[in-house]
């Protein structure tokens, strides 16, 4: 059986089929595999890309990841956060623009608290009671997790980074934990998140095993949602001379996890875009069905620098989206701005 096929049947793989499918240059394998998933995806979402709004809520953050820009070493980093109003002020804005997804995202920034980070979760979800509500916000309690879901939060993103805590002590501090980061992304699903969990494609350190074993990570959560995008080297971290990872690589495991989670949620990320003019366009064509257009303010979005060269930092919200939906239409998908939510297998 073609290695492709086997895996769309068994939602699985091997790890020597990974690695055959990783580093072939086979050129009518790499086609299979992209139609594979796009079909795949069609035949849960149909050709429909759900947009969600991003707000960018602090470029603050306590840790010290080594591969982040706003890791809390950078001295050059412009920390910024947003007040309540203007986060209330970027909901409105998406609603009008048709949005019915906001996704609040930040680095672990003391300042968000819980009674503040529930009051502003509780007055959103009072304001638009036909959104969905994301947060992306590290690691916290499971007290604050439960807190947030109580004031009507729905989703929680937290990227697991690497199933391997060999890998991931090699990209985080001493102080962070794998194990806590496993029982958190637990914890999100036990309480009733719809969660996401994802890793860099590229960073450093990481091998085909690595890889094997975020496939099979992602396999036994089973996450509502998954982000993925290429590692960008950064200025200001200790991975600045590292190489980035590879569009290539990032497109097939796209569609490799497309094939072993065919319900997914699977975002084409901004990193794709930055590291590829038409990255984004190439990420739905291998599975992807999610896009996050940016609601954070103009002043603010350049100050968000998780990784260097950062695409859209300059485009009015509705620009932004205009932008997004223009680009998707091109090939041949229609976006919609509802909630689109998780189809349960």
């Amino acid at each position: 059986m073609n290695i492709i096929d086997y895996i769309a049947q068994n939602r699985d793989i091997t790890r020597e089929q990974l690695e055959a499918v990783l580093t072939t240059d086979d050129k009518e394998s790499i086609e299979y595999l992209r139609s594979s998933a796009r079909r795949v995806a069609d035949s849960v979402y149909g050709n429909k890309i759900f947009m969600r709004g991003l707000i960018e809520l602090s470029s603050y953050c306590r840790n010290d990841c080594l591969y982040c820009g706003l890791r809390r070493s950078n001295k050059e980093a412009v920390r910024y956060r947003l007040n309540e109003q203007q986060i209330y002020d970027c909901c409105a804005t998406g609603y009008r623009l048709g949005f019915r997804t906001f996704v609040m995202q930040g680095g672990e920034d003391g300042w968000f608290n819980d009674e503040r980070m529930c009051r502003i979760v509780s007055n959103v979800r009072k304001q638009y009671p036909d959104c969905a509500i994301t947060l992306s916000l590290g690691e916290r309690s499971r007290e604050s997790y439960q807190a947030l879901f109580d004031a009507g939060a729905n989703r929680y993103l937290l990227r697991h980074e690497t199933a391997s805590a060999e890998h991931y002590s090699k990209l985080h501090p001493d102080e962070m934990s794998w194990q806590n980061r496993m029982e958190c992304l637990h914890t999100l699903k036990e309480i009733g998140y719809q969660v996401g969990c994802g890793f860099m494609v590229g960073s450093p350190y990481q091998t085909i095993d690595t890889l094997y074993a975020d496939l099979q990570f992602i396999r036994e959560l089973q996450p509502q949602m998954v982000g993925i995008g290429p590692f960008v080297a950064t200025a200001n971290t200790p991975f600045a001379s590292f190489p980035n990872g590879k569009v290539s690589d990032t497109l097939r495991l796209l569609a490799i996890i497309r094939l072993i989670h065919p319900h997914v949620l699977l975002p084409a990320t901004t990193a794709l875009g930055t590291l590829h003019p038409r990255g984004r366009e190439l990420g739905i064509q291998f599975g992807a069905n999610v896009v996050m257009p940016n609601l954070s303010p103009l002043d603010h979005r350049k100050d968000y620098a998780i990784y260097d060269n950062k695409i859209c930092t300059g485009e009015e919200a509705a620009e932004c989206r205009a932008c997004t939906e223009h680009r998707i239409k091109s090939i041949g998908f229609e976006t919609v701005v509802d909630r689109g939510d998780y189809k349960k297998d």
